[in-house]
């Protein structure tokens, strides 16, 4: 008797799990469509170009400043590394059986310098620097790789402009399966 029960209850199983209608990509009922101001507040990335730099401005010495409070203890006094990682000096190494990539000799943009200082610096506070400070900071360190003299000061446009050493030694993606057309119409510097 218990294999017919068994036949039995797997029937209907079938036949429940047939006649319930399916609803594929149904609304969950939760949840709302993000704002425009909302989605602003996320979208803080900066490209190699610069765009999508916030207002504001920095100079080399306020930099020093915010970099003795924030960044030194890993980073060294100058600069030279420690618990984090070095980001002065290098140039003229890359191409040697032991090259020293930091940001003066490695880093084909200086806008990326801003971008990941402002996300992700200083370790224990991401996110807590003010663009002011970002853009001192910045300053500060391509002071340091000796591309900006001591009594600069940057902002959106000083900071795209600066020409970083090894900007001309990275080259594109020549692989076929990387190369996805939609994102290779309509942008800068596109395929």
């Amino acid at each position: 008797m218990p294999m017919r029960e068994n036949r039995i209850a797997a029937f209907v199983t079938v036949a429940l799990v047939c006649s319930t209608p399916v609803h594929a990509q149904s609304p969950y009922g939760i949840g709302r469509a993000a704002t425009p101001a909302e989605i602003a507040g996320w979208n803080i990335d900066v490209d190699r170009y610069g765009n999508n730099l916030p207002p504001g401005s920095g100079s080399v010495s306020h930099g020093r400043e915010v970099f003795d409070q924030q960044c030194a203890a890993c980073h060294g006094a100058k600069g030279e590394g420690g618990i984090g990682s070095r980001l002065v000096g290098g140039q003229g190494t890359l191409a040697t059986p032991k090259p020293v990539r930091t940001v003066g000799s490695y880093w084909p943009y200086a806008p990326t310098l801003f971008d990941y200082i402002r996300r992700a610096m200083p370790q224990n506070a991401p996110e807590s620097l003010s663009n002011e400070n970002v853009y001192a900071v910045s300053a500060y360190i391509l002071h340091l790789n000796g591309l900006l003299p001591a009594e600069a000061v940057i902002d959106a446009k000083a900071l795209a402009a600066i020409k970083m050493p090894n900007r001309n030694m990275f080259v594109g993606d020549s692989r076929p399966d990387v190369k996805n057309r939609e994102c290779m119409t309509g942008c800068r510097g596109g395929m």
